[in-house]
């Protein structure tokens, strides 16, 4: 069952990436220099998604190839606490629109703690330290992304394609917010 998926999975990906081929060259092929516009771009940003609730956003592109990093966490105590980080490289397409869609690949680590109450109750009632008293998740992937954003608010959706760790890994990535452009 395994060694199928892993045949069907190879295959979409090759796919995936002959598609992306032919519309990059069929893009510059039918470009046409409209404007004088710097070929650099940049944003700012902040986000909400998972697996990290609030993320600040940074980027950099040139021409239709762009980078972003995201970043995130915050504490709250020594076992309630979250971080994470998330970057990527992504092929934007509608660059002169106001409205983009972005097709890319992307890597993230995201770690967060928790307090659980019932395992702290039961250790209490043991009178000894049986179990953890908190709840973890902890997760690194690579991930294919698609993002559209219209006037600077966005979404993005990625779905792993391979854990290097995982603990209760989220399925898929998705986030929510705006970035300025400029």
């Amino acid at each position: 069952m395994h060694f199928s998926i892993t045949i069907i999975t190879n295959m979409l990906l090759k796919r995936l990436v002959i598609a992306l081929f032919l519309i990059f060259c069929t893009e510059n092929v039918l470009a046409k220099d409209v404007s004088k516009k710097s070929p650099w771009t940049f944003e700012a940003g902040i986000s909400a998604g998972r697996p990290t609730p609030i993320m600040v956003n940074a980027g950099v592109g040139y021409n239709n190839i762009f980078f972003r990093a995201m970043g995130g966490g915050m504490y709250f105590g020594t076992d309630d606490f979250w971080v994470g980080y998330r970057g990527g490289f992504a092929w934007e397409f509608f660059r002169e629109l106001p409205f983009t869609l972005d097709l890319g690949i992307g890597g993230g680590y995201a770690f967060a703690k928790a307090p659980n109450g019932y395992l702290k109750a039961l250790n209490k009632a043991n009178d000894e330290r049986m179990v953890r008293s908190y709840n973890y998740k902890e997760s690194l992937d690579i991930s294919v992304e698609v993002r559209a954003s219209i006037y600077g608010a966005f979404t993005q959706i990625g779905i792993p394609v391979h854990y290097f760790m995982k603990h209760d890994e989220p399925t898929v990535l998705w986030q929510v917010g705006y970035a300025y452009k400029f």
